[in-house]
């Protein structure tokens, strides 16, 4: 079965003015409709987590060049400025909420910038957005116990389905950590497949619960663009984030090791 590589693009806010909290991680509203143009030119189609991952279950072949365009968090414009870019294309996509951080009556107010609210959310999803889930406040999930672990998950999982009658397909890991603990949880949850970050192409061989995707910011210029999507270069443009990345794996290990150790010591 081929193992066809994937881009997998992962934007945050979409926004002329963000805050600080989102700088890096934003891009400027003319940068994302020349990017979205610039993907219809090249004659990629676009197509969002469930169906990629329908796919690689079933063995269906992909549509010819696919990509995915997806978002994460729940900024506000996603919807005031990333959806007419994609209605211009009729693109689909997948926006990935943090439930706690929208606004609405489960706010809980750790937004980092101005966020969606849940009227908004169902408009995207009517155009064709595939809502997924982001966890409920943003935490380091491999770095929480089991219970939080999993309050985290259900509660994201029960608000979407609440709000818009349908239970999220996809998850998306917040900060892109992930663990087999984390994934199996994820699993058990009732998500059908997962996005971390890696920087570099989805395979098929990843795992449904491991798709790795890769960071667009609001430094990444056309030319660099294009090199994402085709996939070129990528271990270059990304050398320092794999080199910290490595490192903060070992430290996040140790830390969850040391609570591990503090809480059979306390049970003693």
């Amino acid at each position: 079965m081929s193992d066809t590589p994937v881009p997998i693009l992962m934007y945050h806010a979409v926004a002329a003015d963000p805050s600080d909290a989102t700088r890096a991680l934003s891009v400027t509203p003319d940068a994302f409709a020349r990017q979205m143009a610039l993907i219809a030119e090249s004659g990629r189609t676009p197509v969002d987590t469930a169906a990629l991952a329908a796919c690689w279950r079933s063995g269906r072949p992909l549509p010819e060049r696919p990509v995915l365009i997806t978002f994460d968090d729940g900024y506000e414009g996603v919807h005031r400025h990333a959806l007419p870019a994609l209605a211009e294309h009729g693109f689909p996509a997948t926006l990935f909420v943090t439930t706690g951080w929208l606004r609405g009556p489960h706010d809980t107010g750790g937004g980092l910038d101005t966020m969606l609210d849940w009227d908004q959310v169902r408009q995207l999803a009517a155009a064709g957005v595939e809502i997924g889930g982001h966890s409920h406040t943003h935490p380091q999930l491999d770095q929480l116990d089991d219970d939080r672990l999993r309050t985290e998950l259900a509660r994201c999982r029960e608000i979407v389905s609440e709000q818009l009658g349908a239970a999220p397909a996809s998850f998306a890991y917040p900060y892109g950590y992930s663990d087999r603990r984390v994934r199996q949880a994820v699993r058990r949850a009732g998500y059908g497949q997962a996005l971390a970050v890696g920087n570099t192409p989805a395979r098929r061989r990843q795992g449904p619960y491991a798709l790795r995707r890769v960071t667009v910011r609001r430094g990444t210029d056309l030319a660099e663009f294009q090199r994402l999507v085709e996939g070129r270069a990528l271990a270059r443009v990304f050398a320092r984030d794999r080199a910290l990345t490595k490192g903060y794996a070992v430290l996040r290990r140790a830390r969850r090791a040391a609570r591990t150790a503090t809480g059979a010591v306390r049970r003693c």
